[in-house]
């Protein structure tokens, strides 16, 4: 310490205490670049739009909000074209050999029994008229019973399972509607789960499962809830990233391609031990 702190210190002996507290308000919450350990994950997969499309469109304006308060990022990517290996690569690892949207009948582990498998569960809610190809699970004879209606989605939050995927209708996830009838979707039915998860250690996930057939692959990612540095992400990730991040916020075994991946790093805060033990 300078001879004129010392000084400065002395003929006011309070500051010194005001700039102790301000030190320790400053570092409240350090960034952190593992995830944090979440009660309650849930992810919405929205359709074939590029990021652009989305960061440009005036009707979707809560998807606007949820990034202006969470983390978006400017460098996720969809894993394949069409639709269904992407889904398939977001719930098991893998688009399993997949390249187009007709049925198929898969064995090997998944997100439902890598959960299973540590004491935690797992619900994929459909919206009635959501098609085969948006329905991962229903792809594994083992995953198949983890399916229920959108309908059944609980009011009391606090009872959702550990992870839960929701799955619109073709009219509700941009494939047949519009951007902004998705978007007043998505405010209606998960608006209020959004603001729920901010103050009860919970996170919501918006992904789409692919672009416009863009070369990039580039699509629109947002993470909101508990304990998220709002900002805009450079970070690259895509469905095998964000897996992965489910995986390491569950302790479940990394499924595929997601042994080789690292979660999500950039916007997680961690509550600082000096202030909250």
């Amino acid at each position: 310490m300078s001879k004129q702190l010392s000084a400065l210190f002395r003929r006011t002996p309070g500051l010194l205490l005001i700039c102790a507290a301000t030190v320790l308000k400053a570092t409240d919450f350090a960034v952190a670049s593992a995830p944090p350990k979440y009660d309650h994950i849930l992810v919405v997969i929205m359709e074939n739009h590029s990021f652009k499309q989305i960061h440009k469109a005036p009707s979707a304006s809560y998807l606007h909000r949820l990034a202006r308060n969470g983390a978006v990022f400017d460098n996720s990517h969809g894993v394949a074209h069409p639709s269904q290996p992407n889904y398939l690569a977001l719930f098991s690892g893998s688009t399993q050999g997949v390249r187009d949207d007709g049925v198929h009948h898969i064995a090997g582990p998944n997100l439902a029994t890598r959960l299973r498998a540590v004491g935690k569960t797992f619900v994929g809610y459909v919206e009635g008229g959501s098609p085969r190809k948006h329905n991962p699970w229903e792809s594994f004879a083992d995953a198949e019973s983890t399916e229920k209606s959108l309908a059944t989605f609980p009011a009391d939050y606090g009872s959702l399972p550990a992870v839960s995927f929701v799955i619109p209708n073709l009219h509700h996830d941009m494939h047949d509607g519009t951007i902004g009838q998705a978007d007043a979707w998505l405010k209606v039915n998960l608006g209020t789960y959004a603001n729920w998860s901010r103050n009860h250690n919970s996170l919501l996930i918006i992904t789409f499962d692919e672009d416009d057939y863009g070369i990039e692959n580039r699509i629109f990612t947002v993470l909101y809830g508990a304990r998220i540095k709002p900002g805009r992400y450079t970070e690259r990730i895509d469905h095998y990233t964000i897996l992965r991040t489910i995986e390491d916020i569950e302790g479940t075994r990394p499924l595929g391609a997601t042994v080789v991946r690292k979660a999500i790093s950039s916007p997680w805060i961690r509550k600082n031990s000096r202030r909250f033990r």
